[in-house]
């Protein structure tokens, strides 16, 4: 029997549905507060097992990330929404352009936070005004997990490589969610459909997958260039290649992506200067040219020091010598960061007698970490 709450609640569904399509979503689905009981258990082995590294935000917070009812009591439904940002073409063909630089497909123009949290305000302002009910919105810098919510609420599965997955959109979604006093129809789970593929694990190049579902984020280049703001180990700096911000290869080869559809929204389309921006150009950034090439990019986030360690570690890989001379200009550089990657750029990039060379003149380098990167590497050179 169709009461009239629930046909109210059938209402305020159907309203959603129009109204975020209109706002630019392209999928929606809802699910209840408690509908992930086992993610506190998930998120501790991932805790215990040290795999959020430095994120210590993760542990601080983790209560709140498990349960959305301690993140917010009076929530009674949270409405999970996607929005496509699929790529025009294979995002993994930069790799073999040894002078170029690879940024991620998601922050090569405009900061999705900002884009998707604007869309989900609009979205959440028409829905309460409508329903006469409270809500709050969430993008992913918030303490919820979004992408188990975004698998009970039927948008997807979490693939082996732990991203949403969706018949529809491939590995291609962001996601945003609203949490409601309202109670609103569920939708049913989406079953995992990755079978016995395992092209997301395989594809990585730092093995960053310990096992189908599991990610340990220390060895993962995302991690590795975004997180960590200290030096890349160097047992993984070979295999970031030319990678400086990000790393698309696992949602890449995700064979779900053939159905996936290239991205309507026009803030999502790659701008022409960061597809593949030349490394020797990168090199040469201070620190208000990384700041105006960078704006409104989430790569602006990590600051021009870490993003041009993550570049010298990518010269260091490209084989190519043109780049001597803007890496051996860093060596001078004020932040130690940047500095201790040059001496590892250089390192790969020169011959063994001129690197001895370089060494001593850089032999007064006052900071440990740098010194550290020119003893690692200068036995090497004194043997040939």
């Amino acid at each position: 029997m169709i009461t009239a709450a629930s046909g109210r609640a059938a209402r305020l569904r159907a309203f959603l549905e129009v109204e975020a399509k209109a706002v630019g979503f392209d999928a929606i689905g809802i699910t209840r507060p408690n509908s992930i009981p086992r993610a506190p258990e998930r998120l501790q082995v991932f805790l215990s097992d040290g795999h959020h590294g430095s994120m210590d935000w993760m542990e601080t917070r983790r209560n709140e990330r498990a349960d959305p009812q301690a993140l917010w009591g009076d929530v009674r439904s949270v409405i999970m929404l996607g929005m496509n940002y699929g790529p025009d073409s294979d995002p993994r063909a930069v790799h073999a352009q040894k002078d170029r630089a690879a940024i991620s497909v998601y922050a090569q123009n405009r900061d999705y936070h900002d884009v998707v949290k604007g869309k989900l305000k609009t979205l959440a302002g028409k829905f309460a005004s409508r329903a006469g009910a409270d809500v709050k919105v969430f993008v992913d810098t918030a303490p919820v997990m979004e992408k188990p919510l975004a698998e009970q609420a039927g948008l997807g599965w979490q693939g082996k490589h732990t991203n949403l997955v969706s018949r529809q959109f491939g590995s291609w979604l962001f996601l945003g969610s609203i949490f409601t006093t309202v109670e609103l129809p569920a939708d049913d789970a989406v079953a995992d459909h990755c079978g016995r593929c395992n092209a997301c694990q395989t594809a990585c190049p730092t093995n960053a997958f310990p096992a189908p579902y599991r990610l340990d984020a220390r060895r993962c280049i995302s991690y590795l260039t975004i997180e960590n703001k200290g030096p890349i180990p160097p047992e993984f700096r070979p295999a970031i290649g030319n990678r400086i911000y990000g790393c698309d290869d696992c949602l890449a080869a995700c064979p779900w992506n053939k159905f996936a559809q290239v991205a309507a929204e026009a803030k999502f389309a790659a701008r022409d200067d960061l597809r593949a921006p030349r490394m020797a150009e990168l090199l040469a950034l201070d620190d208000a040219a990384f700041r105006t090439l960078f704006s409104g990019s989430p790569v602006k986030r990590i600051g021009r020091d870490r993003f041009l360690r993550n570049v010298l570690i990518a010269a260091g890989n490209s084989g190519d010598a043109t780049l001597i001379p803007a890496c051996e200009a860093l060596l001078a550089d004020p932040n130690p960061l940047v500095r201790g990657a040059a001496v590892w750029a250089l390192s790969q990039l020169m011959a063994g007698a001129a690197f001895a060379g370089l060494a001593q003149r850089h032999e007064n380098e006052a900071d440990a970490d740098v010194r550290a990167e020119w003893r690692a590497v200068l036995p090497v050179f004194e043997d040939a």
